[in-house]
């Protein structure tokens, strides 16, 4: 069982030795009413195992549908809101469920198998362990730490703790890109920059419109928008460990140096946001690769069929991936827009039972009541489904178009083994240059045989990890459907009977 707990700390006006005595038992959010500046989020992570499903840790620290919120508003001291932790329990695949959780006195709670009570000497031997322990949100940068257990060779400590940033992250995945050595590897692809404007525009403005609501409805409307807001930050933490987690367990990556540098070195790595320019050659660069893989499929001609076929197969589904998570984000947002409307209905109600008497005004009051229960019941079924299938899409949408880019450099390579096998040709005719055009035609033929062998391990891999990834969100998103339509179907039939009862 994989279980998530967090401390979420935010810059508060209260003295910090009177925080600082707190403990806390959940999850809890210090903040200034209606604006977010600075999250604290510390999770202690469980350490999945080679082989081991790399969305397990999305769909757990995704979990955007706390139940349990409690918070005390108030314009001018910070509020306190605690979001009750997750109780679904999960195995890992050597089938040992976790154990329950302790609090270690400090106020972060903690499991037996955390980091806390995992020794470096419990460790296997070529052990490399990578997890993100703590994570804080600023107004225009998230700064991730990056607990190390190990007992590789090489590194100066076996537990280590760095802080990075997400261009940090950037710059270890363009390191392992431009390294030839791993051009036979499918790259992980690269976690996606960290986006809370949204959040936080809406978390402004609802602060700005507090004195043209009633308590109650700013109390909700800052609930569900805080949720929102976490489930998102979550979200982009498990993105960045799975992009770790796939490096460190992968038995050539591991060991690369600049991983040893990203994990180890406890300075900051002068890895500088994009500036405008940067995005434009990126753009530019972007453009390259895929009038490159036009060009390399339409000039050369693979000798090999198995990747052939996988190069028309990936072209081929990553367009359908693209299709499917545009069409996927679609029907959640449809599902979040009927869960407004159910809102709109259940406060239109709610005002006309402040003009109704007698039992008129007890029905209004409880049809207010019913449908904004259906509308938490449906926005339930859109997270889910965002979360087990959207998210599921986006990421192997990446994850294709890395191995889409592996076997364009193997098309590469193939092109310049033919041109070197032109070239020793030539030389031959002429009696010139020979020597050089043997050993060069050599190494060439070496690169692409061993890039051939690499490449064929990697994509039967993807494939294995890909089917088995669509499965598992497949059939607990159906899971999940048939509970929430469970639920809601006993909520509605008992909601009746008591409509009846008023009537």
């Amino acid at each position: 069982m994989l279980n998530f707990y967090s401390n979420i700390l935010q810059k508060s006006q209260e003295p910090k030795s009177k925080l600082s005595n707190t403990r806390f038992k959940r999850y809890s959010v210090y903040r200034n009413c209606g604006s977010v500046e600075s999250v604290n989020i510390k999770c202690v992570l469980v350490n999945m195992q080679d082989g081991t499903d790399d969305l397990a840790t999305v769909e757990n620290l995704a979990k955007n549908t706390p139940l349990g919120v409690e918070n005390s508003i108030s314009t001018n001291n910070p509020t306190i809101m605690e979001v009750s932790s997750p109780n679904t329990q999960r195995e890992t695949e050597g089938g040992n469920p976790l154990t329950t959780n302790t609090n270690n006195g400090s106020g972060t709670v903690t499991s037996e198998s955390s980091s806390s009570a995992i020794t470096p000497a419990a460790l296997a031997e070529n052990t490399l362990h990578v997890e993100i322990s703590d994570a804080l949100s600023e107004k225009d940068k998230v700064k991730f730490t990056v607990h190390t257990r190990t007992t590789l060779p090489g590194f100066v400590k076996q537990d280590n703790n760095v802080v990075r940033q997400h261009e940090e992250f950037v710059w270890l995945h363009d390191r392992f890109e431009e390294n030839e050595e791993y051009a036979g590897y499918i790259i992980p692809p690269c976690p996606p920059r960290p986006d809370f404007d949204a959040s936080r525009e809406k978390l402004q403005r609802l602060g700005e419109g507090e004195g043209n609501m009633t308590k109650e409805e700013f109390k909700k409307m800052k609930s569900e928008l805080e949720a929102e807001y976490l489930a998102t930050f979550k979200k982009t933490v498990a993105m960045h460990e799975v992009f770790l987690r796939r490096l460190a367990n992968h038995p050539v990556f591991r060991v690369d140096q600049h991983l040893k540098v990203f994990l180890e070195y406890d300075q900051d790595l002068c890895a500088k946001p994009r500036k405008k320019m940067a995005i434009f050659g990126g753009f530019v660069k972007s453009l390259g690769k895929t009038t490159d893989e036009i060009l390399m499929s339409a000039t050369v001609r693979d000798v090999n069929d198995f990747f052939e076929n996988e190069l028309q197969f990936l072209i081929e589904y990553h367009g359908h991936l693209r299709d499917a998570a545009v069409r996927t984000e679609k029907m959640t947002q449809r599902h979040k827009e009927v869960s407004e409307c159910h809102q709109k209905i259940s406060n239109a109600l709610m005002q006309l039972s402040t003009a109704e008497k007698g039992s008129m005004e007890t029905f209004c009051a409880k049809s207010a009541e019913i449908f904004e229960k259906i509308k938490n019941l449906e926005a339930r079924v859109s997270s889910d489904q965002d979360l087990k299938l959207g998210d599921t899409l986006r990421y192997y949408q990446r994850d294709s178009d890395a191995a889409k880019a592996l076997l364009i450099r193997r098309l590469r390579c193939l092109a310049a083994y033919e041109a070197a096998n032109r070239n020793l040709e030539k030389a031959r005719a002429k009696n010139k240059d020979v020597h050089a055009a043997e050993a060069a035609q050599a190494e060439a033929c070496e690169k692409f045989e061993s890039m051939s062998a690499c490449g064929k391990e990697e994509l039967v891999g993807f494939r294995n990890r890909r089917v088995a990834a669509f499965k598992k969100g497949l059939v607990e998103l159906a899971e999940l459907e048939i509970k929430h339509a469970r639920t809601q179907y006993e909520y509605l039939r008992q909601s009746l009977l008591a409509l009846k009862e008023i009537a």
